[in-house]
């Protein structure tokens, strides 16, 4: 009975053995055939939240490789089977189910561009998040106090929050994902500008410094007035002077506005019409960019009060009333009266 049972143990071991021995042979097989393509390249798409199983389930339905628990295994022998990512990934013949892993993990999946124009406001900048077709839309009939909590910053105004820049990202890539971005992006930006800012500025926090830009952002489109710009809206802000720019007054009418600013919608009294309040709008009214944030943290050196468009998208900036009065005469009203 001993012998018996015995020889049983032994066979036992004999049967696992020989059971590792053609796992071993069909794990070595698999991992370095070549993988099935229907032509020289093709793109594979590992979508956000996909698990290693998924993905291999995915390849074998469409036939580029053959077992997908072979490479369910050879993930986890590599330790590897929880960081690949998301993504679509160009796949070339000559590959191995080895290599495959390799690329999803190490390697670059295609990347495609959104950008965010400076100046843009943040419901410009959903319009046009949501005609991109790469971009995954999850937002449509969220309000702004909804999204604000998706990306993960309840309890804070939208606009303005965003970086206006060119990204890059990979298809799967969500309106949240990508705002959430965004909105990083420029908090890093804002922080480490407010830190090296000049030491006698009106500005309280960051978030003031971040209102001031957006409406330098507004007011030109000139690279060189920005700190111009900058240091009439500063002087007055220390002197307690209503800001009285427009781009302010338009911003509060919203989607009422039709193209052109008359004079009774200066006379309007929202919180963002700054020919009728003094200090800054509540919120920032557009994206601003680096250059106006700078240039809200570093005025140029001027005793300039009052600047008039000159109609050729720059402006002239007076010291003195009686000036600017003149300069508006000669840019603005043409002589035609005072």
């Amino acid at each position: 009975m001993a012998r018996l049972f015995k020889r049983l143990i032994q066979w036992g071991l004999f049967a696992c053995l020989l059971m590792i021995a053609v796992l071993t042979y069909q794990l070595l097989s698999f991992q370095h055939n070549t993988i099935r393509l229907p032509q020289e390249q093709s793109v594979f798409l590992i979508k956000s939240g996909s698990n290693i199983k998924l993905i291999a389930q995915n390849l074998a339905m469409q036939k580029i490789i053959d077992d997908p628990w072979l490479f369910i295994l050879l993930a986890k022998l590599k330790g590897v089977e929880t960081r690949v990512k998301a993504g679509e990934y160009r796949l070339e013949s000559g590959q191995t189910p080895d290599d495959l892993i390799e690329v999803f993990v190490h390697g670059s999946s295609i990347q495609y561009s959104f950008t965010v124009i400076e100046g843009w406001s943040f419901r410009q900048m959903l319009a046009a998040l949501a005609e991109d077709p790469i971009i995954e839309h999850r937002l449509e009939g969220k309000t702004n106090e909804e999204i604000m909590s998706l990306i993960g910053y309840p309890d804070q105004h939208p606009e303005g929050m965003f970086f206006p820049d060119t990204y890059r990202f990979p298809k799967g890539t969500s309106d949240i994902d990508f705002l959430r971005r965004a909105y990083q992006v420029m908090q890093q930006h804002l922080e480490r500008e407010w830190s090296q800012r000049d030491s006698d500025l009106p500005l309280k926090s960051s978030y003031e410094a971040l209102i001031l830009a957006s409406i330098i952002e507004k007011e030109t489109g000139a690279g060189f007035e920005r700190p111009l710009i900058a240091a009439v809206f500063t002087e007055r802000l220390k002197r307690n002077m209503r800001l009285q720019t427009d781009p302010t007054v338009i911003y509060g009418l919203g989607e009422s506005f039709d193209g052109d600013i008359r004079f009774r919608d200066l006379k309007n009294d929202t919180p963002y019409n700054t020919y009728r309040r003094a200090g800054l709008t509540p919120t920032p009214i557009a994206l601003p960019g680096l250059d106006s944030i700078r240039a809200a943290l570093h005025p140029a050196e001027t005793k300039a009060l009052y600047f008039v468009s000159k109609g050729d998208g720059t402006h002239h900036f007076s010291e003195t009333l009686e000036e600017h009065n003149a300069a508006v005469n000669r840019y603005q009203l043409k002589g035609r009266k005072k």
